[in-house]
């Protein structure tokens, strides 16, 4: 669309770059980086980093399937299954929007990597200490601080993430990655089954040794993520040039090296790697402050502010409302016992899963736009559908979970480009941030009042109540929808750099080609 380049946030130099000013930086390292073909070295990010979004898929099945136990006599905490997916599932999603601000803030500050350690240690802490909860308010405090640490994972991972992947494999990386909620949520059901079966555990520690399997696992992900190196775009901006430069020089002779073997090369033979696309002039500034990161949010980038909010808005109450009563919908609708409805989600997860990763190329051919606006109106279109059957009493047990997923199909890729597309319009040195802050707001406003909301509208039985939960998440799907119809940015294929230009290029030259509007 046709526009203009945004305006400063933050007073710019006059004077034109020399070499004898010192805060002044010209490289090549993200066009080094894009440039990249996909190699091994990729698949170690991949794994170091979205794996956790395994765990985060295990953690809230887990709590949605066992609602029901832990309401029973005998469960070890005296609460109800309204409290656990309602006011438990709310501080989850609470803690998980104040996570996102502070160490958002941080992983800007101080660096993706740092914070990527430090929010898997908070996460695993608080999961380790829920699975000893002896008392409801020890349960809904570490419920909280649970999703303090996975809302700190989301804002370093994904800005992590997407300044390592290559622009051409960016859109299908991104929407996998976080589509892999739902292989943990497959397993959380199944794992749910074995472990709410009193023939095998007792009602007060089956549940207990499924939170401990998510610390086993998250541990194991720690070990990994060690290896994943700190952004090179995080170090340039941030005055360490050298290090950046001397990263990717380390990446690339992996890279090479690699493909040279797959070829049959030898060390004098190596593959050669394309020219770099050019470089980029950025002048070192200071951390930018809040009001300032307000500023070019909502001043010089305001369409794509309302893109972001109405893309989380959308997928907030679809997934973190609706979807945290699943279990009591089956159980009050259908008569499905509760040791049973792990079998269902596990078909829903997999419908999840399999949107992301068979659709996830589109958003890198289709382009973003097409693909972000078709994948919500139709999920949301598809759930309005799904109201109707059910609210005619058209539906069973297994009949609904198969439109449930056909829906979520479709929404899970939405969902995911949530995610990608905060994360890719905004400038570097408020990536971190502006994920923290859409994913806050949008899941605050449907992931904290919407399972307050829907846990009595799924609740109480009433074929009428769980019509209107189906039909608020519908409606909001389809107009997070249309707003993308007509706001998404067309950021397929295109470095990070040309899709939103670094606040640090402002007032000088640059090679680099940069965008020329919002």
């Amino acid at each position: 669309m046709p526009t203009e380049p945004p305006a400063s946030s933050e007073p710019t130099a006059s004077s034109e770059p020399t070499a004898h000013d010192a805060r002044t930086i010209t490289t090549a390292v993200p066009a080094r980086l894009d440039r990249l073909p996909w190699s091994r070295w990729h698949w170690t990010v991949v794994i170091g980093l979205g794996t956790v979004w395994i765990l985060d898929g295990l953690e809230v099945t887990v709590v949605g399937n066992i609602a029901g136990r832990l309401s029973e006599r005998g469960s070890g905490l005296p609460v109800t299954p309204g409290e656990v997916t309602g006011i438990a599932a709310a501080l989850y999603v609470a803690g998980a929007c104040s996570g996102a601000l502070f160490f958002g803030r941080l992983t800007d500050r101080f660096g993706r990597k740092k914070l990527f350690i430090v929010t898997l240690a908070v996460y695993l802490s608080a999961t380790a200490l829920t699975a000893l909860s002896f008392s409801s308010w020890w349960f809904f405090a570490f419920r909280f601080l649970t999703g303090f640490g996975i809302g700190g994972e989301y804002a370093a991972i994904n800005s992590a993430i997407d300044e390592l992947i290559p622009a051409a494999f960016r859109g299908r990386i991104d929407l996998i990655i976080n589509g892999s909620f739902w292989l943990g949520a497959m397993g959380g059901s199944l794992l749910s089954v074995l472990m709410l079966d009193t023939d095998v555990f007792p009602a007060d520690v089956g549940w207990r040794l499924t939170f401990g399997l998510g610390v086993v696992l998250g541990l194991v992900i720690l070990f990994v993520r060690r290896n994943v190196p700190e952004s090179p775009r995080w170090l340039f901006i941030h005055g360490r040039g050298d290090e950046a430069e001397a990263l990717v020089a380390s990446i690339e002779e992996r890279v090479v090296r690699e493909k040279s073997a797959g070829e049959g090369k030898g060390a004098g033979q190596g593959v050669a790697l394309p020219p770099p696309d050019g470089e980029i002039t950025i002048r070192q500034r200071g951390l930018v402050t809040f009001r300032g990161i307000a500023r070019t949010v909502f001043s010089d980038y305001r369409r794509r502010a309302v893109l972001g909010l109405s893309l989380f808005i959308g997928q907030a109450f679809l997934y973190n409302a609706i979807t945290f009563g699943f279990g009591t919908i089956l159980e009050s609708h259908f008569h499905v016992a509760t040791s049973r409805t792990g079998y269902f989600f596990v078909v829903i997860a997999a419908g999840n899963f399999l949107g992301p990763l068979l659709l996830g190329k589109l958003f890198d051919t289709v382009g973003r736009r097409v693909m972000i606006s078709s994948t919500y109106l139709l999920s949301g279109l598809l759930l309005f559908g799904t109201a109707w059957l059910f609210g005619t009493g058209r539906l069973t047990a297994g009949s609904l979970t198969a439109c449930w997923a056909v829906v979520l199909f479709f929404a899970s890729a939405g969902a995911s480009s949530a995610y990608l597309t905060v994360s890719e319009v905004f400038p570097m040195e408020t990536r971190a941030m502006a994920i923290a802050f859409f994913y806050a707001l949008g899941t605050a406003a449907g992931g904290i009042s919407g399972p307050l909301l829907f846990a009595d509208l799924t609740s109480g039985g009433d074929v009428g109540d769980t019509v209107l939960a189906f039909a608020i998440g519908a409606t909001l799907m389809c107009g997070a929808g249309l707003v993308a119809a007509f706001l998404a940015v067309r950021a397929e294929g295109r470095s990070l750099e040309s899709v939103a230009a670094p606040l640090s290029t402002r007032g000088v030259q640059t090679e680099y080609p940069l965008p020329q509007g919002r």
